[in-house]
């Protein structure tokens, strides 16, 4: 069983940065697609930043140039660096991880894991 925490979240103003932190204990998931995503209130789950296996980062355009993914393996930790936040950033950030498989020639991830979230909260 995978268990997943994160971190690092708080209060800034806009314009602020931030990198969250992302834990992983009780197996293995290095193969695994990895993930960020974020919920605001009365609002649907976004996709924020994912990485497949295969090496690719994709980010919602919303958070392009803004925001970075990435990983330290022999920490089993995830890294998410926010720069340039603005208020419409604000959210509950959530990392996640699950197996990947193909699909009619598309991967496709199935995010079993998530953690409990941390809030991110932009002051205008």
């Amino acid at each position: 069983q995978l268990h997943l925490a994160e971190s690092g979240g708080g209060s800034v103003p806009s314009g602020g940065s931030l990198r969250l932190s992302c834990a992983a204990s009780g197996d293995t998931y290095g193969t695994y697609c990895k993930g960020w995503f974020r919920q605001a209130p009365g609002r649907e789950r976004e996709r924020v930043a994912v990485f497949n296996p295969y090496g690719s980062t994709t980010y919602a355009d919303s958070v392009k140039g803004r925001f970075t993914f990435s990983q330290d393996s022999a920490k089993n930790t995830l890294y998410l660096q926010m720069n340039s936040l603005k208020p419409e950033d604000t959210a509950m950030y959530f990392c996640a991880a699950g197996p990947g498989h193909f699909t009619g020639g598309s991967l496709t991830c199935d995010y079993d894991y998530w953690g409990q979230g941390t809030q991110v909260t932009v002051s205008s």
